[in-house]
C-alpha cells in the first residue's frame, strides 16, 4: 500500500503542464511531436480523465504512460439550477484539504426558447485575499491558486452540460468567479490560452474576459503579452474615500494607480474595457457618484456595466433601489457613457460566489483585511 502511495506521489499529472512542457515531457519518452497534439486535444478538448480513453495512441505508450503520469480531474460536488436557468456548480478539487469551488453557467435565451449566449463564470482561487467588504469568497480569506488544469476542467465540464442540454458549445467565458484572477496571473493566461487553442475548447480570445480589483503590474503584464482576452475592472467606487472603504487593495492602489495602468493597457492593445460596478443603496448610488464614474470612463474607450447586487447574508451593503438605478443611469447616458445594466441571477440558488463554498466554522485564509 505504501508503494502505491508513492507512486502515485511521483506521478506527473498532465494537466500541471502547459503545451510547450507537454511536448517536451513527451519528447522525452521519445515520441514525435505530434503525439504530444493528441494528448493535448484528449485533455483539453475531449476532457477525458484516463490514459485508456486516448484510443489513437497505442496500447503500450497508454500503459507507459499510466506508469508516470496521470490526468486529474475537478468531481461535480453539487449543482443549483434557478428558475432562470442559471446553474451553479460546487466543483471538489483532487485535494487533500478537501477545498470546493464554484462556477455558475449563466444562459440568455432567444424569444423562441432557444439558447443564445451561454456565459460560464468560472473561479481562479479558493478564496480571496483581497477581501472586499461585499464578497463572500472575500470573507472567506485565501487558501491556494487554482492550476490551469484546474481552471480548463471547470469549463469542459460546463461545456459538457451545454452541449447535452443545448446542443450548443459555451460561447463567453468570464474571470470573475472566486478568487482575484490576476493574483494567479500564469495560472489564469495559461488556461486562457488552452480554451482559445484550436486543439483546446477554440473559443475566441475575444469571447473571454478577466476581472481584476485593480492589480496595476499584472494589468500591464496583459498588455504586454497581447493575451487577446478581454479587461474588466472591479470598480465598485468613483473615488478612493469610498473603494477604501469597501475595497482594501485601493489602499495601496488607488485610483490615480489605477489611471496609469489602465491608460497603458489602452496604449498598448487599442482595445476597450469594461467597469463593473455593483450599485448599493444609497453608498454609491448618488448623483455626484454617477459623475465620478462619468470621468473615470473617459480615462480610456471603455463601457460601464452597473451590477445590481446579489445580497450576501452578514453584508450591510444592499442593492440599490430601482428609482435610484434608474436616475443613476440617466446621468451617465445623458453624459455619453455606454452603460448597460445586468441583472443578477439566480437569486433563488445563492449565485454570489462563495457562498456555496463557505463551510461553517471554517478557518480563515489569508487577507488583506486586519482581523
Amino acid at each position: 500500500m505504501e508503494k502505491e502511495k508513492t507512486d502515485t506521489l511521483l506521478k506527473k499529472d498532465l494537466k500541471s503542464l502547459n503545451r510547450a512542457d507537454l511536448t517536451e515531457f513527451l519528447s522525452g519518452l521519445g515520441l514525435a511531436s505530434y503525439r504530444s497534439d493528441q494528448v493535448f486535444q484528449w485533455l483539453y478538448q475531449k476532457g477525458v480523465s484516463s490514459f485508456e480513453e486516448m484510443t489513437n495512441l497505442s496500447k503500450d505508450l497508454r500503459a507507459k504512460l499510466e506508469e508516470i503520469a496521470e490526468v486529474k480531474r475537478l468531481k461535480v460536488h453539487s449543482k443549483q439550477e434557478s428558475k432562470d436557468g442559471t446553474i451553479k456548480f460546487l466543483f471538489q478539487l483532487d485535494d487533500p484539504n478537501d477545498y470546493k469551488v464554484e462556477a455558475v453557467m449563466i444562459p440568455d435565451f432567444y424569444p423562441d426558447g432557444a439558447a443564445n449566449r451561454l456565459t460560464v463564470c468560472v473561479s481562479s482561487q479558493v478564496g480571496c485575499m483581497f477581501g472586499c467588504s461585499f464578497c463572500a469568497t472575500g470573507k472567506m480569506g485565501y487558501f491556494r491558486s487554482l492550476t490551469h488544469g484546474e481552471i480548463v476542467d471547470q469549463v469542459q465540464i460546463i461545456n459538457e452540460l451545454t452541449e447535452e442540454r443545448f446542443d450548443k458549445k459555451i460561447t463567453n467565458i468570464v474571470y470573475m468567479g472566486m478568487g482575484e484572477p490576476l493574483h494567479n496571473y500564469k495560472a489564469v493566461v495559461e488556461s486562457a490560452r488552452i480554451i482559445s487553442d484550436p486543439l483546446g475548447i477554440d473559443l475566441s480570445p475575444r469571447r473571454i474576459t478577466v476581472s481584476t480589483v485593480g492589480l496595476t503590474k499584472q494589468i500591464k503584464q496583459l498588455a504586454d503579452e497581447e493575451t487577446g482576452v478581454n479587461l474588466a475592472i472591479s470598480l465598485h467606487a468613483a473615488n478612493d474615500e469610498k473603494r477604501d472603504e469597501i475595497m482594501p487593495i485601493n489602499e495601496s492602489l488607488n485610483l490615480e494607480k489605477l489611471e496609469e495602468a489602465v491608460k497603458y493597457y489602452f496604449m498598448k492593445t487599442e482595445q476597450p474595457l469594461t467597469y463593473e460596478y455593483l450599485l448599493f443603496d444609497e453608498f454609491n448610488d448618488s448623483p455626484q457618484d454617477a459623475h465620478n464614474l462619468v470621468q473615470i470612463a473617459r480615462w480610456v474607450p471603455s463601457k460601464v456595466n452597473i451590477i445590481m447586487y446579489n445580497d450576501v447574508a452578514g453584508v450591510a451593503l444592499k442593492r440599490a433601489r430601482e428609482e435610484r438605478l434608474n436616475k443613476f443611469m440617466k446621468t451617465l447616458t445623458d453624459q455619453g457613457v455606454t452603460a448597460t445594466v445586468r441583472r443578477s441571477r439566480g437569486d433563488d440558488i445563492d449565485a454570489g460566489c462563495g457562498q456555496l463554498a463557505i463551510r461553517e466554522g471554517q478557518e480563515k485564509g489569508k487577507s488583506l483585511v486586519k482581523a
